[in-house]
């Protein structure tokens, strides 16, 4: 199993950053935390409001808690409201239940962490941790 390093954090948050300009995005905060939820590395972009970091943590460590990315648990809070309220409450209000929370996981499928992106909308900042994960020829997980 790979282990996610600051080096490869650093150049996930790099490539996600060049995704967002090439889509010429609002100013973006990314998180790389690993597979126990601790932060490798946090960015936070100039202009990026003040509870960025909140948020980026909070989307990925919501696709740690339930092993796949916040594009599940976007369907849920709208099909099941009382699950992801329930989850939410069990976890101290700390899973942003939106997409931008990416699972990163190596080719065997084995969970090395995961990426936080908020700033333009979820899709855009979706789009841009799965650009960071793949730049570092990793397997992004959307949900």
């Amino acid at each position: 199993m790979r282990k996610l390093t600051l080096s490869t954090a650093e150049t996930i948050i790099s490539a996600a950053y060049e995704k967002a300009a090439e889509l010429n995005l609002k100013p973006l905060t990314v998180v790389v935390l690993d597979a126990g939820g601790h932060a490798i590395a946090l960015k936070r972009q100039d202009g990026s409001s003040i509870m960025r970091p909140q948020i980026a943590t909070g989307k990925a460590v919501g696709a740690l808690a339930v092993g796949t990315g916040t594009r599940w648990l976007n369907a849920n809070a709208e099909t099941r409201p009382h699950f992801v309220n329930a989850l939410n409450g069990a976890s101290g209000g700390a899973i942003i239940p939106v997409p931008g929370g990416v699972l990163v996981k190596n080719e065997e499928g084995e969970t090395l962490g995961a990426v936080g992106i908020t700033g333009d909308t979820s899709e855009n900042d979706e789009a841009c941790a799965v650009a960071g994960i793949e730049a570092v020829k990793l397997v992004a997980d959307c949900g």
